[in-house]
């Protein structure tokens, strides 16, 4: 099997962070590296509404989603 989910640079499993924790925490992760490739793994139920809408509204690329595996894929803004 191939896998066809983009590169990333850096992995984070936030767990069962809630969403405020898990947003806050992201913004400091992806201010400290500017540019790069996230892997994170959200097991929030609100993430699949939140990381993408947070994500829109902080000029950080959404590049994918594995809704099955809760897993998301984010370009940090440069």
């Amino acid at each position: 099997m191939v896998d066809t989910h983009p590169a990333h640079d850096l992995e984070w499993d936030a767990g069962d962070l809630s969403c405020g924790d898990l947003v806050l925490e992201l913004r400091r992760r992806v201010r400290a590296a500017p540019g790069k490739v996230f892997k994170l793994i959200a097991r929030d139920p609100g993430a699949p509404a939140d990381l993408p809408a947070w994500c829109g509204m902080t000029g950080h690329q959404l590049l994918a989603q594995d809704l099955a595996a809760q897993t998301y894929w984010i370009r940090a803004k440069p």
